[in-house]
């Protein structure tokens, strides 16, 4: 359907909501202002990336960051508007030359800004839509939120819910910002840094600059959280990339002890044809393997308990190879590649299957919480064994420390992983690379 048309159609339905709305409810514009609400963060980063390779320099990057949300209260019977502005900076702390810059945190400049949502929403009687810039929480399509901006997307969202436990939701996005661009724009992380005037950076980058723009995208879901039983189902077309179905679901055996054991399983199937795919079409080398096709499949399973105030968890995950697809299987993910924020249950805080390719990983990870829930330690060991990025390791720690003793919403990270082992260049020069996320935030 052209935009023009999506667009019609959703201010119909609007329009419709709104008489309805206005006819019952005569409040008017009483609450824009007395029922709006104002939040947001604030944030320090520091990040480091470590080679053990004199043939890469270490990289490095400091950022402060503010965003700040706001959204009014409802009127005519169940409007809203919405609007997120964002700014950050290195206080010029970067390094020269680039290569000894991290420039996943915020780019190569010292400073960014603008606006990362901009939306006029409406919500009634378990009925929701909302048009225009806008976070997303989907699993192959959500924040990215492990730096300064979460990425936002240009799209119409339409989402009803029959009841607390059920949720269905249906998106057509037509653009996006990365963490690190100041607009919107037709690409996404398969694409060069550069590409249309962007500022993407710490993306995959296999696409030539000539490349066709990105079309968008088009996903319907729904999820069910019943309490022991959780499960969700997703269907995306990432237009010219790859069409996707994803399932995923989760059952805790209640068993009033400190222990309560769960499973859960994940499945995820592509499929994309030559004539219009733009990795097809550039003959794109995604881990040095063009293909006439689009064609993956993952499954995963995850069995874990709670222990007391912590909890264990190992997971496995397959994805198969596929002969004459691109990347030999590789499973397409638009808005998280290179990122490590996918869903996938061995997925690292560097990388996962969706950087490594076809092959198997499995991953053990524990967590227990401190001083009634103040203190939390995690970590985590992974193994990767891959077609065409040999085996590699990645052991991680993590340490989160709540201060609301001395001022509330303040919070304390630091993340730190070493990757080990590899081929292709799965790290530089196939040596060990360590990465350190150093975060406080102040959340009100």
């Amino acid at each position: 359907m052209p935009k023009k048309l999506l667009a019609t159609a959703c201010a119909s339905v609007l329009a419709t909501c709104c008489l309805q709305a206005h006819a019952d409810d005569d409040s008017g514009f009483d609450d824009i202002f007395t029922k709006g609400h104002v939040d947001g963060q604030l944030r320090a980063y520091d990040f480091s990336r470590l080679y053990n390779t004199n043939q890469t320099p270490d990289a490095h990057a400091f950022s402060l960051a503010a965003l700040l949300n706001g959204q009014t209260g409802a009127f005519a019977g169940g409007f809203s508007v919405g609007a997120s502005f964002f700014v950050a900076s290195s206080l010029n702390t970067h390094d020269d030359p680039v290569a000894r810059v991290d420039t996943s945190l915020a780019g190569p400049d010292n400073e960014i800004a603008g606006v990362t949502q901009a939306y006029l929403q409406f919500k009634r009687d378990g009925f929701l839509v909302r048009g225009g810039y806008q976070f997303l929480d989907t699993p192959w399509m959500g924040n990215n939120d492990s730096r300064v901006i979460p990425s936002s997307y240009n799209a119409i969202t339409v989402a009803y819910s029959p009841n607390a436990e059920w949720n269905i939701i249906g998106i057509r996005e037509f653009e996006w910002k990365s963490r690190t661009s100041t607009g919107m724009y037709k690409d996404n992380l398969y694409y060069p840094s550069t590409f249309d005037g962007d500022s993407m950076y710490g993306n995959n980058g296999s696409l030539p600059a000539d490349a066709s723009k990105a079309n968008g995208t088009w996903a319907l879901g729904t999820t069910y959280n019943g309490g022991a039983l959780k499960a969700e189902a997703w269907y995306y077309n990432f237009l010219g990339f790859a069409r996707t179905g994803y399932l995923n679901g989760s059952y805790t055996f209640q068993t009033d002890t400190p222990f309560n054991p769960s499973i859960a399983f994940q499945y995820l199937t592509q499929n994309g044809g030559g004539d219009g795919n733009v990795l097809v079409d550039t003959q794109a080398k995604l881990l040095g393997v063009a293909g006439d096709r689009v064609r993956s499949q993952v499954w995963g399973a995850d069995i874990g308990t709670s222990v007391f105030d912590g909890r264990i968890d190992f997971a496995y995950n397959k994805l198969d190879q596929e002969n004459g697809a691109v990347g030999g299987g590789a499973l397409i993910s638009p808005y998280t590649m290179n990122y490590g924020t996918d869903p996938l249950f061995t997925t690292s805080m560097i990388r996962g299957l969706v950087e490594t390719g076809p092959g198997h990983a499995w991953k053990a990870k524990a967590l227990y919480n401190f001083f009634d829930k103040k203190l939390q330690l995690v970590a985590s060991y992974a193994k990767y064994t891959t077609d065409y990025r040999g085996t590699s390791h990645d052991v991680y720690f993590d340490v989160i420390y709540h201060l609301d003793s001395l001022l509330k919403g303040l919070t304390l990270r630091d993340r730190w992983e070493r990757s080990v082992g590899g081929a292709g260049n799965l790290n530089p020069n196939n040596a060990s690379f360590t990465y350190n996320r150093l975060m406080i935030s102040y959340v009100f």
